[in-house]
């Protein structure tokens, strides 16, 4: 391997690997919010708030136990749920001034 132009098959193998699963992550992170923006609207309509904090503390509880259960390191899965749900609470936010908008003209 003197050559750093030869990569082993393995290599690139195992990336091609992970290309797919980023992939499957990115389209699955989309259907995630597609859900999300329903929910923001679901809200907005009936009046309840952006956030509920009780739901959050659930979804990571759960998640939690699912990434001890799958071998993954439960902090970071808590702190990547907090990073989504974050994002999903400012769109909820915005789809409840746009409908708050729309209603009072």
């Amino acid at each position: 391997m003197s050559n750093p132009v030869d990569i082993p098959k393995e290599l690139t193998q195992a990336r091609a690997t992970i290309d797919n699963i980023d992939a499957a992550l990115v389209h699955l992170l989309a259907e995630r919010f597609r859900c999300t923006q329903n929910v923001g609207h679901i809200k907005a309509k009936y009046g309840l708030p952006p956030a509920d904090p009780k739901r959050e503390e659930q979804q990571v509880a759960r998640l939690r136990a699912l990434a001890e259960e799958s071998g993954l390191d439960p902090t970071f899965a808590e702190k990547f749920l907090y990073f989504i749900v974050t994002e999903v609470i400012r769109h909820h936010q915005v789809i409840k001034e746009e409908y708050d908008t729309t209603e009072t003209q």
